[in-house]
């Protein structure tokens, strides 16, 4: 695929500060003419499968994913458009998976682990705090959001979440945003502006998503607050005839 990824406009973050430079730029991943020659789809699998659940978050899943439909539109792609939105849910249901069980037998080593330079405790007490705001469905919802996508299932895990619920919510989440991002880079790749904000714009989505649910837990807690003010109030004293005498 000569070039295709540059030809096409691919997203250039070349100038990240990041371990190995190139980490975050899909041309790297997908290139034909890169290091990974005719295993693209092989190693697209694997960055899908190792950002949605193996601690390791900086990997360029929306991009990827949005690239990654983008090149199916090419004469010769490094493959087709049905094959990508069928396997590439399955690595992010599987990787939830692995998140999940990483969370349920590790829990007391994790949070004993010291920061490095990737893992940091500050990224799980984020996930954390994101799961508890919108419950299960952060299963689904987070897949959009970088880096709480790969403690999501951590969290779960960790936090004892029914494994049937997980699983529900991890199946709907992995066809969302696995094929739904591939899909949207077929039918959009070629808009420049949404080529090269497409995290952005996914973030802003579930933003405006979750929106309806952070108002409507905002009056709630407010509400409660208020209730609990108002009984706290201390009667005022009553003045005694005899304090008077």
């Amino acid at each position: 695929m000569q070039d295709s990824v540059l030809a096409l406009g691919g997203s250039d973050v070349r100038n990240l500060a990041i371990p190995g430079g190139q980490i975050l730029d899909p041309d790297f991943w997908l290139s034909g003419d890169g290091p990974f020659g005719n295993f693209i789809l092989p190693v697209l699998l694997a960055v899908v499968f190792i950002e949605s659940g193996l601690l390791f978050p900086f990997l360029p899943g929306d991009s990827l994913l949005f690239t990654a439909g983008l090149l199916t539109r090419l004469d010769d792609p490094f493959a087709p458009l049905w094959v990508i939105l069928v396997t590439a849910p399955i690595a992010a249901f599987l990787g939830d998976q692995a998140g999940y069980w990483i969370g349920h037998k590790f829990e007391k080593p994790l949070l004993a682990r010291p920061d490095g330079r990737i893992f940091k405790q500050a990224y799980i007490r984020e996930s954390h705090e994101f799961f508890e705001k919108h419950g299960p469905i952060t299963i689904i919802i987070c897949r959009f959001v970088p880096i709480v996508r790969t403690y999501a299932p951590l969290v779960a895990g960790m936090s004892g979440m029914r494994y049937k619920v997980f699983v529900a919510y991890n199946a709907i989440g992995a066809v969302a945003w696995a094929a739904g991002v591939t899909a949207l880079g077929w039918a959009l790749g070629e808009i420049q502006f949404i080529r090269d904000h497409i995290d952005l714009i996914l973030i802003v989505i579930v933003l405006v998503s979750v929106l309806p649910m952070l108002i409507a837990g905002s009056r709630k807690i407010y509400a409660r607050r208020k209730l609990a003010n108002s009984e706290s109030v201390p009667e005022r004293a009553v003045d005694s005839p005899a304090a008077d005498s």
